[in-house]
């Protein structure tokens, strides 16, 4: 393995963790050279409704006292969609664009909207050391429905499913350039990642017909060929990657609007 190649993988890493499946790999390769490179799903049934009956007039109704330690668990997302137990709620703004249809997991492509950058991106053009996107730049938010559609449940590590977005016509290696702000993707109703915070931890244990969601930015391009590929290496009962079992890489084209 070249330096290159092993900070590529080490930034590859470290992205997962903060932008949990943007492709920001690119900074190794920025530094190095440029060149031309290269989510319906089936309906899921929803939770049963619970119905109750309201007390007769002579009854007294009693509030059971609330347990402040206990975390509440994610509601249910809009129509068909159910959130699973480790995700934050499902959301699906947006208008959907491509759907990537893998072995028992299906993940659909919503084109949220187009911001302006509220500062640099986070990597610069090699050549003329200018920031790939700047300050004040069109950025397209897309957002990524995650659903496990076959009948068993998947093991999954703090990788979860990853998406990667490339323009056909990216001429950076390693991944295309974003930007962090949390603000625009509350705007947008888009999860920065798909964490319930306070749920469970890794190995999170992904039910049938339950979907979690998380978006990201990238530089909008209208009318542009682009390619969404699914990526997932589930994990072992005690939190190690399953290589052995990984599941096939699968893409979906399509273009930006």
């Amino acid at each position: 393995m070249t330096d290159t190649e092993g900070l590529i993988l080490r930034m590859r890493t470290a992205r997962t963790w903060s932008l949990p499946f943007a492709s920001i790999a690119l900074v190794a390769a920025l530094a190095a050279c440029s060149s031309t490179a290269g989510g319906g799903s089936p309906t899921t049934t929803p939770p049963p409704v619970s119905t109750s009956t309201a007390p007769a007039p002579d009854e007294t109704e009693t509030t059971p006292e609330a347990d402040e330690t206990t975390v509440s668990q994610p509601p249910a997302a809009a129509g068909d969609l159910v959130t699973a137990d480790f995700a934050r709620p499902v959301t699906s703004p947006g208008e959907k664009i491509a759907t990537i249809e893998g072995q028992g997991v299906t993940v659909d492509v919503y084109q949220v909207g187009v911001e302006k950058a509220t500062k640099d991106g986070l990597f610069a053009d090699p050549d003329t050391n200018k920031p790939i996107i700047a300050e004040g730049d069109d950025i397209v938010f897309v957002n990524y429905v995650v659903t496990n559609t076959g009948d068993a449940e998947i093991l999954l590590s703090n990788l979860l499913v990853q998406v990667r977005a490339e323009y056909a016509d990216w001429p950076y290696l390693g991944g295309m350039d974003t930007i962090t702000d949390r603000d625009l993707f509350e705007k947008l109703k888009v999860n920065d990642e798909a964490y319930l915070i306070g749920g469970p931890e890794a190995p999170y244990r992904w039910k049938p017909g339950t979907s979690f969601s998380y978006g990201e930015n990238f530089k909008y391009q209208k009318g542009s060929e682009i390619t969404f590929t699914m990526e997932l290496t589930p994990s072992t009962s005690d939190g190690e990657l399953d290589h052995d079992n990984a599941f096939e890489d699968v893409t979906a084209t399509t273009s930006i609007k």
